[in-house]
Order: C-alpha cells, then structure tokens, then sequence
C-alpha cells in the first residue's frame, strides 16, 4: 500500500524534530492562528495528531474537527490527544478515498502534497477545494524546493528524505511538485511565512468568491 506511515507512525514525530528541530511544528502553529472560533475544520493527512492538542490549546470548545489519515497507527496515536471539548471525526482513509457532503471554514493540509505525484495532486487539490467554503481559509505547509534558489543541502536533504520514505513509507513519487499554481487562479495569499533557512514555507490562502471549476482553471478552458 502506498503512502502508508504505519512502520514509523511511532518515532515520526522523533525524527521529523531530530532533523527539523521545531521548525515543523512551529510551521504548522503559525497556520493555527489564522483558524476563527466555531470552525468546521477538514485536517488531511492529521499524522499523529499533536495539531489537535495545539488547536485545543487556542480553542477548548466549539470547533467541529474532521480528521482524515491513511493510516491506522497514526489513528491510533491523534485518538489518544487531549481535544478538550472539540468535536473530533476521525477518518482512516487517504484523502484521495474520502469524500463528504460537509463544507469547511478552513481545510488544514501540512506536508501532504509532497506524497503525490502531479496527477493525484491535481485530483485531490480540485476534491479538497469542492469542499471548502467560498471565503473559507486554505492553510498549507510544505518544503520548498527552487531549482535556481535552493542551497545545496536543501536538495541534498529532500533526495534523502524522499529515498527514506521511499523505502519506509512506500510513498508514491519522490519529486516535490510547485504549489503555487494551483491556488494562484482561485485563492488568495493572505499570509506566508518560512521556516529552517527558507525549506519550509506555510501559507494562508483565502479562497475567493468566484470560485470555479479547478479542471477548467489547470485546462484553460
């Protein structure tokens, strides 16, 4: 099965801080703050769950949390955090499988991407903006990787995490495809911020009114 974390759902937090230090998390925090009070929240691909204690840190009550992860293990693990009183669905499917009738304040999506080769990306960005609100909030983290600006390391590193998770995680693809383009027709940046020497990047994207069909947006059509 592919892009499967179950062999390492126990000790990813431990290596992702053992290279990372707290850039991860802190990349992940500052997306946070950018949630509203009684938010419908779609997290994709939660991981262990540490995100839903932080949350519950700045809202105890009233936000209505839909958690979708592939894997059990790390299911496991986000069902044994202290959600306070939030309302948590927890969802064991990847997020190319789930669908819902439910639309969102804010979709939550932190180190996704990076798993899925560029057809997949295109699927699952046009399902994920089906679901969220027109004026709703995109909050996106993920590495960065420019060919022209990258330091050596930076490349070094992500041919060296992409053959780990390759070889632990099964994970589909091992480039990391630009973002960018996908919410530059149908969103809005409101805010953006980098983390570890500029490899992380997270990002606020509202998503403006006139949403309309992601296909015909990539097409041009």
């Amino acid at each position: 099965m592919g892009n499967n974390y179950n062999k390492i759902a126990g000790i990813y937090d431990f290596l992702s801080r053992l290279v990372f230090q707290k850039s991860i998390i802190n990349a992940q925090k500052f997306l946070l703050q950018h949630i509203s009070p009684n938010s419908k929240i779609l997290i994709a691909g939660g991981g262990t769950g540490w995100i839903l204690e932080e949350l519950s840190k700045i809202y105890n009550d009233g936000i209505e949390i839909t958690y979708v992860e592939k894997s059990p293990q790390m299911i496991a693990l986000s069902q044994q955090k202290n959600t306070q009183h939030n309302t948590i669905e927890f969802i064991n499917k990847g997020v190319e499988e789930f669908s819902t009738e439910k639309k969102f304040d804010a979709i939550f999506t932190a180190f996704l991407f990076d798993n899925f080769q560029q057809q997949k990306i295109e699927f699952v960005f046009s399902k994920l903006n089906q679901f969220l609100k027109s004026n709703g909030l995109w909050l996106y983290a993920d590495f960065m990787n420019d060919k022209n600006n990258s330091a050596w390391w930076q490349k070094f590193l992500l041919k060296t995490m992409y053959l780990f998770f390759k070889l632990t995680c099964n994970i589909e693809t091992q480039k990391l495809v630009d973002m960018s383009s996908y919410f530059a027709r149908n969103y809005s940046k409101i805010s953006e911020e980098h983390f570890y020497h500029n490899f992380i990047k997270s990002v606020v994207y509202k998503k403006q009114e006139n949403n309309y069909c992601f296909s015909k947006a990539i097409s041009g059509d």
